[in-house]
């Protein structure tokens, strides 16, 4: 009896972006391939009706909701993450963690992930990771953000004590470590490693410009069609505002006040005499529109880049704190990222204080990174 032909390929998203980058894959790298699956987990947003709208264009064979468990709401789990001050009991624990927070997730997963040849998981620090290592699934992990180990180099920084054992563990699959560590990771795709002081294996660079410049026309429309059904109105919104600043807005700190108040410094300070065009991030609650009456607010959950598909869209600056696509838009003029320090006013330092480290790494002296 032959064996049941797997099917191509399955990619595991947690945010707009990580759909983006899926889609570009799917149109540019394996248009020959067959169809692949695509599942939008829930752990960190809600994607609307992003399913149906996915499920129309007709890119993927099927469209999944996935419910992933975080790791807080399994009950006696985060016993095994206190801190005991003692080495030796915190590898025990980390071990059992492992173990526990794999097998814990199958109770919710419904998609059997080994009928596929290739899984394709963004974040795999989620209980997707911890899920396919505890049941020996080979998959491929894929970058969180652009050039993201940039700013924060989350599988090193997580396990900065150590690290060379706690690899060696990882390898060896007792405990699970992100982005490319784990012992069933097989490589970990990324879009640059310029900057990168350190050799790793597992990294494989898959500029993300190549197969942006390589849509067609159809492709470009197709992608507006799934992030910007009301593309017309925004760019409507937009007209007249090659003289305006764009403000990227982040998700955190989680305290909603303190957005608003770095929003409040940021656009009283940096945006002075501009109209401003603020773009919250799909996770961002803040009200910005009552908060800012005169700015024009951008509705809608959509990627950044998606907008570089739209001809006539034009800005004198965009303005940010960390976030990483300010590399991916080719609408502006100047783009300027404020650094991470921008929070120190506002919470304990602690609270950021390895992303201020990489910042001052990356950008000597702690101010703002200007682009043009």
């Amino acid at each position: 009896m032959k064996p049941e032909k797997k099917r191509p390929r399955i990619y595991v998203c947690h945010t707009l972006y990580h759909v983006y980058v899926s889609l570009l894959k799917e149109m540019t790298m394996y248009q020959e391939d067959g169809k692949a699956d695509i599942a939008l987990s829930d752990i960190f947003m809600d994607f609307g009706d992003l399913d149906e709208r996915l499920s129309r264009a007709d890119i993927f064979e099927q469209v999944y909701r996935l419910h992933e468990v975080r790791d807080r709401d399994i009950p006696g789990l985060m016993k095994y993450k206190e801190n005991h001050h003692n080495v030796l009991i915190h590898l025990i624990n980390r071990l059992i963690y492992t173990k526990k927070y794999g097998k814990a997730q199958d109770r919710f997963f419904t998609i059997d992930f080994k009928q596929y040849q290739d899984i394709f998981v963004y974040c795999d620090s989620d209980a997707i990771g911890y899920y396919l290592n505890y049941h020996h699934i080979p998959y491929h992990a894929v970058e969180d953000g652009l050039d993201c180990l940039k700013h924060f180099d989350a599988a090193h920084q997580d396990n900065e004590g150590h690290f060379a054992l706690k690899a060696f563990l990882a390898r060896h699959n007792l405990i699970f470590i992100q982005n490319g560590y784990s012992k069933y990771c097989i490589d970990m795709e990324i879009n640059d490693d310029s900057f990168i002081n350190y050799r790793f294996d597992k990294y494989k660079v898959i500029p993300r410009k190549n197969m942006e410049e390589s849509l067609t026309s159809e492709q470009k429309r197709t992608m507006l069609g799934i992030f910007l059904p009301d593309a017309d109105e925004i760019v409507r919104r937009l007209a007249g505002c090659e003289d305006c600043i764009l403000f990227l807005t982040e998700a955190f700190p989680n305290v909603t006040s303190i957005r608003e108040q770095v929003a409040k410094e940021i656009i009283g300070e940096y945006c002075k005499g501009y109209q401003v065009v603020i773009k919250p991030h799909p996770r961002d609650d803040v009200d910005y529109e009552k908060l800012f009456p005169g700015c024009i607010v951008i509705h809608g959950k959509f990627p950044i880049e998606v907008l570089n598909f739209i001809e006539g869209i034009h800005f004198k600056k965009a303005v940010s704190i960390i976030t990483s696509v300010m590399s991916g838009i080719r609408f502006v003029e100047e783009k300027i990222n404020l650094g991470p320090h921008i929070w120190d006013k506002y919470e304990p330092e602690e609270n950021h204080i390895l992303m201020n480290q990489k910042w001052d790494e990356l950008h000597p002296g702690g101010g703002a990174y200007v682009q043009k």
